[in-house]
């Protein structure tokens, strides 16, 4: 589903949150989990950094015995040259490379009405056809595109190239106030900072939130940004810019589990519902209701991860009120039920859940 954002960190988190433990390790898998970067000419540094950072490092602080991605390089030629040549890849591994990635990375590049090579297109049509998921960072959605993979499909690039895209590619659904868009086996990102973003979106989807936080928590960066990109949109600066929401969602994350309601809110950030309402699209990109759901079920999956089996326990303590709420909720927001989470995200214990 498409995620967004208006702030460049969350301004706290929960309580119970805040009391926990290290994160518990994932479960081993049998080989690490294979991811392909394709840099062509012109690419951009800094988004060829991200997915070395999110998938290339070593991660002692969460307790395993072996990495959980390995990263490659793959390129049309051995020797690239990166955006405005800032400096030139060599012995750059060739393009067959991806051919054995688990996941294929397609960073942007700045001359993006420029066709992509037919070699970088066929490895990305290849990828996709085998099963492999195929990311983009920024404009690599114009590679995407090219490719045929987004027609009819939902994505998102940078804002600045937004009208190009619609142009170039009239075929893709562009929702350009996002941070980037999960369609199953296809997701794009936004601007370049948004590969941050989508790689956790990743890291929660293959090893959970709990473990998708330790990895923000080395990255230094949010686990995740609610909102859009439409805040960075070049637009006039408004008369009266609205107050910042960041001590509103303090208060109400260390409140999850009380009945809050949007005139609670309202009351504490001493406005009417209407204005609060306004505040937080203008803001989030959301309303304050789907923004405090969401923060619920991400409570949640995060008790659940740690070893509570006890739905009820775990809707009262997250505010989602009945176990049957809680597994309307976290089947839509993951596709999985409680039990089905805790066998892929939780500690291993066995222990069955029980409402």
């Amino acid at each position: 589903m498409p995620q967004g954002s208006s702030q460049p960190a969350r301004p706290g988190q929960p309580a119970q949150a805040a009391q926990a433990a290290q994160a518990a390790p994932p479960a081993q898998a049998a080989r690490p989990h294979r991811v392909a970067v394709i840099v062509d000419e012109g690419t951009n540094p800094f988004e060829v950094g991200c997915a070395t950072e999110l998938f290339g490092l070593p991660r002692p602080e969460l307790g395993l015995a072996g990495p959980l991605y390995e990263v490659t390089l793959c390129a049309p030629d051995p020797e690239v040259r990166m955006n405005h040549g800032f400096f030139t890849l060599t012995d750059v591994p060739g393009l067959d490379a991806a051919d054995d990635a688990d996941t294929l990375v397609v960073p942007g590049r700045p001359d993006n009405v420029v066709p992509r090579g037919e070699a970088v297109l066929a490895a990305v049509r290849r990828a996709h056809a085998r099963g492999a998921r195929v990311v983009s960072f920024c404009t690599g959605s114009f590679a995407l595109a090219e490719a045929g993979l987004l027609d009819g499909r939902r994505a998102t690039t940078h804002w600045l190239w937004a009208d190009s895209f619609r142009s170039l590619h009239p075929g893709v659904v562009l929702e350009p106030d996002v941070l980037f868009v999960d369609e199953g086996g296809i997701l794009t990102a936004a601007g370049s900072s948004a590969a941050l973003d989508l790689g956790l979106h990743l890291w929660r989807q293959d090893h959970g939130a709990e473990i998708a936080n330790a990895v923000s928590r080395r990255l230094v960066f949010a686990a995740h940004r609610d909102g859009g990109q439409r805040q960075f949109v070049e637009r006039p600066v408004p008369d009266v810019p609205d107050a910042s929401l960041g001590p509103l969602l303090a208060w109400a994350q260390e409140r999850l589990g009380e009945p809050l309601t949007v005139a609670e809110l309202a009351a504490r950030a001493a406005v009417s519902p209407a204005t609060l309402h306004r505040r937080f699209r203008t803001q989030l990109g959301t309303t304050p209701l789907a923004w405090l759901t969401a923060e619920r079920v991400t409570l949640a999956r995060r008790l659940i991860e740690r070893g509570e089996n006890r739905l009820d326990v775990v809707a009262a303590r997250c505010g989602l009120g009945t176990a049957a709420n809680l597994r309307a909720r976290l089947r839509r927001e993951t596709g999985l039920s409680p039990s089905a989470y805790r066998r892929r995200f939780g500690p291993g214990t066995g222990e069955p859940i029980t409402a």
